[in-house]
């Protein structure tokens, strides 16, 4: 299995828009918590300070980290951005979840 986490154009592209408002130094940070209806949920957040072990990931004009204790979780996974009738939002396609629920933000390994 890979340990890279990938980035779909669509989503760099929905990135570098948020992150252009944002203001210098932003970037994006995706974690794994604890919680949601399914065990684990993914949290998205603007930061301005990347740690040493952090997992950068730089596309186009998007910058992600994902810290360390989150990175085995997301191992293998692609973050793209999608646009349909139910809205649009980030959607995390990550090969380790064995389950998930209806609304794309929680998962069990």
């Amino acid at each position: 299995m890979t340990t890279a986490v990938t980035i779909s154009d669509r989503a760099a592209r929905r990135i570098g828009e948020i992150l252009k408002g944002e203001g210098s130094g932003a970037m994006l940070r995706i974690s794994v918590e604890g919680g949601g209806c399914s065990g684990f949920q993914y949290k998205f957040d603007i930061d301005r300070a990347r740690t040493d072990d952090d997992l950068v990931i730089e596309q186009d004009n998007a910058v992600v980290l994902v810290d360390s204790a989150s990175q085995p979780f997301l191992a293998g996974s692609q973050v793209d951005f999608v646009d349909d009738l139910i809205g649009a939002s980030f959607r995390v396609n990550n090969p380790n979840a064995t389950a998930s629920c209806g609304c794309g933000t929680s998962f069990s390994v």
